[in-house]
Protein backbone atom coordinates (compact mmCIF):
# COMPACT_ATOMS: atom_id res chain seq x y z
CA UNK A 1 0.00 0.00 0.00
CA UNK A 2 2.58 2.24 0.46
CA UNK A 3 3.84 2.18 -2.83
CA UNK A 4 0.66 3.22 -4.63
CA UNK A 5 -0.35 5.92 -2.17
CA UNK A 6 3.41 7.47 -2.56
CA UNK A 7 2.55 7.07 -6.23
CA UNK A 8 -0.85 9.05 -5.29
CA UNK A 9 1.21 12.06 -3.37
CA UNK A 10 3.57 12.29 -6.26
CA UNK A 11 0.02 12.05 -9.29
CA UNK A 12 -1.89 14.59 -6.47
CA UNK A 13 1.14 17.00 -5.59
CA UNK A 14 1.25 19.91 -8.05
CA UNK A 15 5.04 20.71 -7.01
CA UNK A 16 6.20 17.32 -7.82
CA UNK A 17 4.45 17.01 -10.50
CA UNK A 18 5.86 20.33 -11.84
CA UNK A 19 9.18 19.13 -11.35
CA UNK A 20 8.53 15.72 -12.80
CA UNK A 21 7.11 18.00 -15.85
CA UNK A 22 10.15 19.97 -15.79
CA UNK A 23 12.72 16.87 -15.99
CA UNK A 24 10.05 15.73 -19.06
CA UNK A 25 10.38 18.65 -21.06
CA UNK A 26 14.19 18.92 -20.72
CA UNK A 27 14.53 15.33 -21.89
CA UNK A 28 11.75 15.47 -24.63
CA UNK A 29 13.49 18.77 -25.94
CA UNK A 30 16.99 17.34 -25.52
CA UNK A 31 16.40 14.11 -27.58
CA UNK A 32 14.39 15.63 -30.35
CA UNK A 33 16.79 18.29 -31.28
CA UNK A 34 20.22 16.18 -30.74
CA UNK A 35 18.50 13.56 -32.96
CA UNK A 36 17.79 16.38 -35.76
CA UNK A 37 21.34 17.47 -35.77
CA UNK A 38 22.57 13.56 -35.26
CA UNK A 39 20.38 13.28 -38.76
CA UNK A 40 22.22 16.16 -40.14
CA UNK A 41 25.67 14.86 -38.97
CA UNK A 42 25.24 11.43 -40.17
CA UNK A 43 23.62 12.20 -43.50
CA UNK A 44 26.66 14.67 -44.34
CA UNK A 45 29.16 12.34 -42.87
CA UNK A 46 27.84 9.16 -44.21
CA UNK A 47 28.07 10.98 -48.37
CA UNK A 48 31.30 12.49 -47.86
CA UNK A 49 32.71 8.77 -47.31
CA UNK A 50 31.12 7.13 -49.83
CA UNK A 51 31.77 10.06 -52.21
CA UNK A 52 35.46 9.20 -51.29
CA UNK A 53 34.88 5.85 -53.14
CA UNK A 54 33.99 7.67 -56.07
CA UNK A 55 36.33 11.03 -55.90
CA UNK A 56 40.42 11.14 -54.79
CA UNK A 57 38.95 14.90 -54.15
CA UNK A 58 37.17 13.61 -50.98
CA UNK A 59 39.62 11.81 -49.90
CA UNK A 60 40.86 14.51 -46.98
CA UNK A 61 37.29 15.29 -45.83
CA UNK A 62 36.65 11.50 -45.45
CA UNK A 63 39.25 11.32 -43.37
CA UNK A 64 38.39 13.72 -41.40
CA UNK A 65 34.49 11.99 -40.93
CA UNK A 66 36.79 9.04 -39.94
CA UNK A 67 38.65 10.95 -37.16
CA UNK A 68 35.36 12.39 -35.99
CA UNK A 69 33.62 8.75 -35.85
CA UNK A 70 36.70 7.12 -34.44
CA UNK A 71 36.97 9.59 -31.42
CA UNK A 72 33.12 9.91 -30.68
CA UNK A 73 32.76 6.61 -30.87
CA UNK A 74 35.64 5.22 -28.46
CA UNK A 75 35.07 7.75 -25.96
CA UNK A 76 32.36 7.29 -23.43
CA UNK A 77 29.20 10.15 -23.89
CA UNK A 78 29.43 11.18 -20.28
CA UNK A 79 32.98 12.76 -20.70
CA UNK A 80 31.84 14.27 -24.45
CA UNK A 81 29.46 16.04 -21.83
CA UNK A 82 31.95 16.98 -19.17
CA UNK A 83 34.33 18.21 -21.83
CA UNK A 84 31.77 20.42 -23.79
CA UNK A 85 29.96 21.81 -20.45
CA UNK A 86 33.15 22.26 -18.54
CA UNK A 87 35.74 23.41 -21.18
CA UNK A 88 34.75 23.84 -25.21
CA UNK A 89 31.41 25.82 -23.86
CA UNK A 90 32.25 27.25 -20.44
CA UNK A 91 31.30 30.42 -20.49
CA UNK A 92 29.08 32.45 -18.25
CA UNK A 93 25.34 32.62 -19.07
CA UNK A 94 25.88 29.68 -21.79
CA UNK A 95 22.99 27.46 -21.76
CA UNK A 96 23.21 24.23 -20.53
CA UNK A 97 20.51 22.70 -22.40
CA UNK A 98 22.34 24.13 -25.64
CA UNK A 99 25.41 22.59 -25.00
CA UNK A 100 23.76 19.19 -24.08
CA UNK A 101 21.84 19.32 -27.67
CA UNK A 102 25.20 19.92 -29.07
CA UNK A 103 26.98 16.80 -27.17
CA UNK A 104 24.00 14.62 -27.95
CA UNK A 105 23.88 15.82 -31.71
CA UNK A 106 27.49 15.43 -32.53
CA UNK A 107 27.64 12.19 -30.84
CA UNK A 108 24.65 10.68 -32.43
CA UNK A 109 25.58 11.71 -35.76
CA UNK A 110 28.74 9.58 -35.72
CA UNK A 111 26.17 6.52 -35.05
CA UNK A 112 23.80 7.52 -37.92
CA UNK A 113 26.51 7.90 -40.00
CA UNK A 114 27.73 4.43 -40.03
CA UNK A 115 24.18 3.06 -40.13
CA UNK A 116 23.51 5.16 -43.50
CA UNK A 117 26.33 4.55 -44.82
CA UNK A 118 26.15 0.72 -44.49
CA UNK A 119 22.15 0.96 -45.45
CA UNK A 120 23.66 2.73 -48.74
CA UNK A 121 26.00 0.45 -49.36
CA UNK A 122 23.04 -2.39 -48.93
CA UNK A 123 21.56 -1.72 -52.16
CA UNK A 124 23.07 -3.55 -54.79
CA UNK A 125 25.51 -1.75 -56.97
CA UNK A 126 23.51 -2.89 -60.39
CA UNK A 127 20.52 -0.06 -59.13
CA UNK A 128 23.66 1.88 -59.26
CA UNK A 129 25.18 1.08 -62.41
CA UNK A 130 21.25 0.72 -64.12
CA UNK A 131 20.69 4.49 -62.76
CA UNK A 132 23.63 5.65 -64.58
CA UNK A 133 23.47 3.43 -67.80
CA UNK A 134 20.47 5.82 -68.19
CA UNK A 135 21.90 8.73 -68.35
CA UNK A 136 21.65 10.23 -64.75
CA UNK A 137 23.95 12.02 -62.80
CA UNK A 138 25.85 10.12 -59.72
CA UNK A 139 24.10 12.61 -57.29
CA UNK A 140 20.24 11.97 -59.41
CA UNK A 141 21.15 7.85 -59.20
CA UNK A 142 22.01 8.29 -55.11
CA UNK A 143 19.31 10.90 -54.28
CA UNK A 144 16.31 8.94 -56.71
CA UNK A 145 17.79 5.33 -56.25
CA UNK A 146 19.41 4.38 -54.36
CA UNK A 147 19.05 6.34 -50.97
CA UNK A 148 14.83 5.44 -51.38
CA UNK A 149 15.82 1.82 -51.18
CA UNK A 150 18.58 2.47 -48.25
CA UNK A 151 16.14 4.36 -46.16
CA UNK A 152 14.19 1.48 -45.67
CA UNK A 153 17.22 -0.84 -44.82
CA UNK A 154 18.49 1.97 -42.00
CA UNK A 155 15.19 2.55 -40.63
CA UNK A 156 15.28 0.16 -37.48
CA UNK A 157 18.72 1.06 -36.62
CA UNK A 158 18.11 4.77 -36.69
CA UNK A 159 14.89 4.02 -34.25
CA UNK A 160 17.14 2.01 -32.21
CA UNK A 161 19.93 5.25 -32.22
CA UNK A 162 16.62 7.63 -31.01
CA UNK A 163 15.79 5.27 -28.21
CA UNK A 164 19.53 4.77 -27.36
CA UNK A 165 19.90 8.70 -27.34
CA UNK A 166 16.55 9.22 -25.43
CA UNK A 167 17.69 6.82 -22.47
CA UNK A 168 21.49 8.67 -22.88
CA UNK A 169 19.77 12.05 -21.83
CA UNK A 170 19.64 10.49 -17.83
CA UNK A 171 23.34 11.39 -17.59
CA UNK A 172 23.11 15.31 -17.81
CA UNK A 173 22.17 15.57 -14.51
CA UNK A 174 26.07 15.63 -14.21
CA UNK A 175 26.24 19.18 -15.44
CA UNK A 176 23.31 20.43 -13.59
CA UNK A 177 20.57 19.88 -15.53
CA UNK A 178 16.96 18.66 -14.64
CA UNK A 179 15.68 15.84 -17.02
CA UNK A 180 13.58 13.02 -15.78
CA UNK A 181 15.47 11.04 -14.10
CA UNK A 182 16.89 13.65 -11.79
CA UNK A 183 13.76 15.37 -11.22
CA UNK A 184 12.57 12.09 -9.98
CA UNK A 185 15.47 12.36 -7.30
CA UNK A 186 14.42 15.53 -6.43
CA UNK A 187 10.96 14.44 -6.17
CA UNK A 188 12.41 11.31 -3.66
CA UNK A 189 14.29 13.39 -1.78
CA UNK A 190 10.66 15.66 -0.90
CA UNK A 191 9.10 12.29 0.24
CA UNK A 192 8.24 10.58 3.19
CA UNK A 193 9.74 7.72 2.45
CA UNK A 194 13.78 6.05 3.05
CA UNK A 195 14.50 5.50 -0.33
CA UNK A 196 13.40 6.92 -4.08
CA UNK A 197 11.62 3.78 -5.01
CA UNK A 198 8.68 5.15 -6.09
CA UNK A 199 9.23 8.37 -8.02
CA UNK A 200 12.09 6.21 -9.66
CA UNK A 201 9.40 4.25 -10.86
CA UNK A 202 7.21 7.00 -11.80
CA UNK A 203 10.02 8.11 -14.08
CA UNK A 204 10.82 4.33 -15.67
CA UNK A 205 7.26 4.34 -16.20
CA UNK A 206 7.82 7.79 -18.33
CA UNK A 207 10.51 6.02 -20.45
CA UNK A 208 8.55 3.26 -20.96
CA UNK A 209 5.63 4.89 -22.61
CA UNK A 210 7.77 7.09 -24.69
CA UNK A 211 10.12 4.82 -26.18
CA UNK A 212 6.49 2.58 -26.58
CA UNK A 213 5.31 5.27 -28.96
CA UNK A 214 8.93 6.11 -30.66
CA UNK A 215 8.53 1.71 -31.40
CA UNK A 216 5.01 1.68 -32.49
CA UNK A 217 5.42 4.75 -34.75
CA UNK A 218 8.27 3.15 -36.00
CA UNK A 219 6.91 -0.20 -36.87
CA UNK A 220 3.91 1.59 -38.69
CA UNK A 221 6.31 3.48 -40.73
CA UNK A 222 8.17 -0.05 -41.98
CA UNK A 223 4.16 -1.12 -42.34
CA UNK A 224 3.73 1.33 -44.70
CA UNK A 225 7.20 1.03 -46.70
CA UNK A 226 6.55 -3.04 -47.12
CA UNK A 227 2.88 -2.32 -48.51
CA UNK A 228 4.21 0.34 -50.80
CA UNK A 229 7.18 -2.27 -51.93
CA UNK A 230 4.24 -4.90 -52.57
CA UNK A 231 2.28 -2.42 -55.15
Amino acid sequence: MDFFNGLKEIFTTQKYMVTIAEGLENSLIITACAAAIGLFLGLLVAFVKIAATKSKAMKVPAAICNLYIAVVRGTPVALQLFIMAFAVFAIRGFPLIITAIITFGINSGAYVAENIRAGIQSVDIGQTEAGRSLGLTYSTTMGKIVVPQAIKNVIPAIGNELIALLKETSIVSMVGLIDLTFSAKIVGSGQNMADYFVPMCVAAMFYLVMVYIIATILKLIERRLRQSDRR
